[in-house]
């Protein structure tokens, strides 16, 4: 049975309806309708078979499903020269924030230091959704231990007129006030963003637990 066939065994339309509702840029008749841990628990079902290769080579793919399904599979490997190899291939035909987001490979972990050099790319790609990834390996990896605030500005330089960019970017600065308040709020307070993205910040870090009251307050006469 081809992969695509397994696919629709799982199909659930009343799921696939509401997930639609979620990605509007995306054609429903493109999504199957499949829950996220069902999809994972056959992304590592196929992990292990010989149908793996050939459909890692099959792009671009026909649904949403088979690019998260994709994105799955990516995110498990376990080899970082493959995985950048493979993420190489796929970046180009990701098309919505679910598949990106989605898209997240635990073997990033022990490569901090090479890992910035793609992130630096990725970040100055002309996709949509490779900036948008750039950002999300940003902000997933390198507001702790790694942290370095020359990377603030490598996101506050991103210029971008994609709704999904700029709500990253948001995302982005609004977790690094949670974890790196000091050198985070000099961007604020600079009013390095676009007006956009500057209120969408302050919006989503005063929505935030992690950021103090008075933070909040600070936060708030910087709108």
């Amino acid at each position: 049975m081809k992969i695509q066939e397994k696919l629709f065994l799982m199909q659930d339309t009343k799921y696939r309806d509401f997930n639609a509702k979620l990605i509007p840029n995306i054609d429903k008749e493109k999504m199957i309708g499949i829950r996220t841990p069902e999809l994972r628990k056959f992304a590592k079902e196929l992990a292990k078979s010989e149908e793996v290769s050939i459909f890692l080579k099959t792009l671009p793919h026909q649904y949403f499903e088979e690019n998260q399904l994709h994105a799955f599979l990516i995110s498990e490997m376990k080899d970082y020269d493959t995985v950048i190899t493979e993420l190489a291939k796929f970046l180009p035909y990701v098309d919505n924030w679910g598949t990106c987001d989605q898209l997240s490979p635990k073997v990033f972990k022990n490569n901090p230091d090479k890992l910035i050099e793609e992130v630096r790319k990725w970040i100055h790609s002309d996709k949509t959704y490779t900036i948008r990834f750039g950002i999300g390996m940003l902000m997933r990896w390198y507001l702790d231990e790694h942290f370095k605030s020359e990377y603030l500005d490598l996101v506050a330089e991103i210029q971008s007129e994609e709704y999904y960019v700029n709500m990253m970017r948001a995302w982005y600065f609004a977790t690094a006030l949670a974890k790196q308040y000091d050198d985070t709020i000099r961007i604020i307070e600079e009013n390095r963003l676009d007006a956009w993205t500057h209120n969408k910040t302050i919006q989503k870090a005063r929505e935030s637990y992690r950021i103090s009251d008075g933070q909040k307050e600070h936060l708030k006469t910087l709108k």
